[in-house]
């Protein structure tokens, strides 16, 4: 991605947020709608505050996030361990925006209106009505992170953001096909880190690391949201 006489930063760390309000409610949270962590989210943040200001491994790193509020309180939740900054929002790390008029909108109600999309089809169709096509959030994200290793050139980093950016960013470091093949899983407050090589190249030094998360449960029960 870069060339080799370019100064890369050394480390690009990727923080999922904690679990979500959202996805206890079962509903589709952009940036409109997001109300935040759950009480686990919140649970599984102060886990990985209390890990970080233990080991220092991520110690006076650049702290960024999303503008969505559960990547945001999740990021304010660690900084004490990263460096005691406020972090930089960044809305084009912001997970995929399903449009004003889907964001909010319970899954069982759009599946009721436009069915169960495939994700591996068409990047370029438009699975929420009014909001961004695959391939445009493939974009976005794409750009963000090429200017994010631009603008931080030589520092280490971390990235507040989502399940699904983490997908794309994973794809496109790693240079892997941009969808299908295979799947990602990433809990909620893991740590996904790459390092990057004189020779232009990065490697993947850990994925979904989530120990601090012993103990604790998997998940808050669904909500079964009315229709």
């Amino acid at each position: 991605m870069a060339p080799a006489d370019q100064v890369v930063p050394a480390h690009l760390i990727l923080i999922r947020h904690g679990e979500s309000n959202v996805t206890v409610s079962r509903t589709i949270g952009g940036f409109r709608s997001c109300t935040g962590l759950s009480e686990l989210g919140q649970r599984q943040a102060v886990r990985l505050r209390e890990r970080l200001a233990q080991t220092h491994e991520l110690a006076d790193a650049v702290l960024i996030s999303s503008d969505f509020r559960r990547a945001m309180e999740t990021a304010e939740m660690i900084s004490p361990a990263v460096g005691g900054g406020e972090a930089v929002i960044d809305a084009d790390f912001g997970e995929h925006d399903p449009g004003p008029e889907i964001d909010g909108m319970t899954f069982a109600q759009y599946i009721d209106r436009f069915g169960t999309p495939d994700w591996n089809d068409d990047p370029h169709q438009e699975v929420f009505p009014g909001g961004e096509t695959v391939a445009e959030f493939r974009e976005r994200i794409g750009s963000a992170l090429e200017r994010t290793i631009r603008e931080y050139s030589g520092e280490r980093v971390i990235v507040c953001c989502h399940g699904g950016v983490i997908d794309v960013v994973f794809r496109q470091l790693l240079r892997t096909p941009l969808s299908g093949s295979f799947e990602l899983h990433t809990l909620n407050t893991s740590i996904t880190e790459f390092r990057s090589g004189r020779d232009g190249m990065w490697r993947l030094a850990r994925y979904n690391d989530a120990a601090h998360l012993s103990g604790l449960p998997a998940e808050t029960p669904r909500v079964d949201a009315a229709r």
